[in-house]
């Protein structure tokens, strides 16, 4: 049986405005990320039916500054997408990611292997003469998650 390439360029699109509901994640490091992530992840799906107005409810989004900003821009959200903020869980947090050009890559396979992935896409986004930019959301939007395969779109803010 042929393999399929778990990494597909998709290229360049304009993401509109997301208002997002879920967990703020903030660790000392990488490691602390990669455990807390997906414990948050879970938690999140466990109480989806207290968020009001998702917009997809399979969508789990994650969003992220590469380079930290401040504060309060520090850490992960693993979050859903809604409509329309209305009163937000105990415990969970809204953010609005304004709208932004992503180059786009498609990834299968462990939600482990995702940050060497990165490199995949920084490559193409230089070979094609956009430029990223750190200081603007990054999405990590999850259309299949569990603990062996994770189908996710990673968008990295371009110009």
């Amino acid at each position: 049986m042929e393999k399929t390439n778990p990494i597909n360029i998709k290229g360049v699109k304009e993401v509109e405005e997301k208002k997002l509901v879920g967990f703020r994640v903030v660790c000392e490091d990488m490691e602390g990320y990669g455990k807390e992530i997906p414990k948050a992840s879970m938690s999140l799906d466990r109480r989806k039916n207290e968020i009001k107005h998702i917009v997809d409810p399979v969508n789990l989004i994650g969003a992220f500054k590469a380079s930290e900003t401040s504060k309060e821009d520090d850490g992960y959200w693993v979050c859903y997408e809604v409509h329309e903020f209305e009163d937000i869980p105990e415990g969970m947090v809204s953010l609005v990611v304004p709208e932004q050009k992503y180059a786009i890559l498609n990834f299968k396979g462990h939600a482990s292997e995702i940050f060497q992935v990165y490199s995949h896409l920084h490559k193409w986004i230089e070979e094609n003469e956009y430029k990223r930019v750190p200081d603007k959301w990054s999405l990590e939007i999850y259309t299949k998650w569990t603990e062996n395969e994770d189908n996710v779109g990673l968008c990295d803010p371009i110009y």
